[in-house]
């Protein structure tokens, strides 16, 4: 998938005049790429379209007009992007109690290496953490994930004909949800870019 470039962002005043579309247009587009798993995680899927939104909105919110940091800014986003054989996702652990922020969230450590893409029978792929979100007393609510599809993992996903899932077996949370029609689809034009 194409890399978000300087020339694909607009300037902040002209940003102002279209973000209410915009941000409606992606609020929508988002709905067929979050997926809830269980009552306490979700993920949600980036591509292009999404960074692109992303990074329009951390210039605006940073009032960033300097070309080298917006560059910086893509440069960081641009990792979300994946590439034609992998989905990528942003998961998200959500607390309600924000009095116990720490305590929930260490329940989550080991997470890593529990959350799974199953396609059918035939594919398990166990999701790529990106490093630097969790440490052995510490974990992040908000992780970069990707899923790494094998030639035969990837026409499966594409082709729709097997049940797809991501599930979390981890000791502290187990859950699972179903990729549905229209999620597919979407995730499955990221794997055909």
């Amino acid at each position: 998938m194409k890399k978000v470039a300087l020339d694909d962002l607009i300037g902040l005043s002209a940003y102002e005049k279209v973000r209410s579309r915009f941000r409606q247009e992606i609020i929508e587009y988002k709905k067929n790429r979050r997926l809830p798993v269980g009552d306490r995680v979700s993920l949600v899927f980036e591509n292009r379209n999404t960074v692109i939104f992303q990074i329009q909105e951390m210039v605006r919110t940073e009032r960033i007009t300097d070309l080298d940091k917006i560059k910086d800014e893509i440069d960081v986003y641009n990792s979300l992007i994946p590439n034609s054989d992998e989905l990528s996702a942003t998961l998200l652990i959500e607390i309600e109690d924000q009095t116990k922020i720490r305590e929930a969230l260490l329940k989550f450590l080991g997470i890593d290496e529990a959350v799974y893409l199953k396609i059918g029978e035939q594919h398990a792929i166990r999701a790529t953490f990106e490093e630097g979100y969790s440490k052995e007393d510490k974990i992040s609510a908000v992780q970069y994930v990707r899923f790494r599809l094998s030639p035969d993992a990837r026409r499966a996903f594409i082709a729709g004909q097997d049940e797809i899932l991501v599930l979390i077996d981890h000791p502290s949370y187990k859950a699972q949800a179903k990729v549905w029609k229209e999620m597919r689809e979407s995730l499955s034009q990221d794997l055909t870019e």
